[in-house]
C-alpha cells in the first residue's frame, strides 16, 4: 500500500507497507500481476505519479516520479505539493 505522511522539512514523504485487503476507499492499481493499493489520504498527492523498481550493483530500491512535487529537502526525505 502507497501513501504519505508528514514528514521532514519539506513536509511529506512516501509510505509503502504490506497489504492484504483494499481499505474502503483506497483505489487499487494492477500491472503485469502487481497489485498495489493507494491509500484513500494520498491519492490527490500521487495523481500521475510513477512507480519504480530500481536496482544497481550497490543498491535496490523504489523511486517516485511525482509531477506534483513543487520542492524536495536538499537531502530527498522529503517533498512538497
Amino acid at each position: 500500500k502507497v501513501g504519505v505522511r508528514q514528514r521532514g522539512c519539506n513536509g511529506l514523504s512516501y509510505t509503502l507497507e504490506y497489504a492484504k485487503i483494499k481499505g474502503k476507499f483506497d483505489e487499487q492499481v494492477q500491472q503485469d500481476g502487481v497489485k498495489v493499493f493507494i491509500d484513500s489520504k494520498a491519492q490527490l498527492t500521487l495523481l500521475g505519479t510513477e512507480m519504480d523498481f530500481v536496482e544497481s550493483n550497490l543498491s535496490s530500491e523504489f523511486v517516485f516520479n511525482n509531477p506534483n512535487i513543487k520542492g524536495t529537502c536538499g537531502c530527498g526525505e522529503s517533498f512538497s505539493v
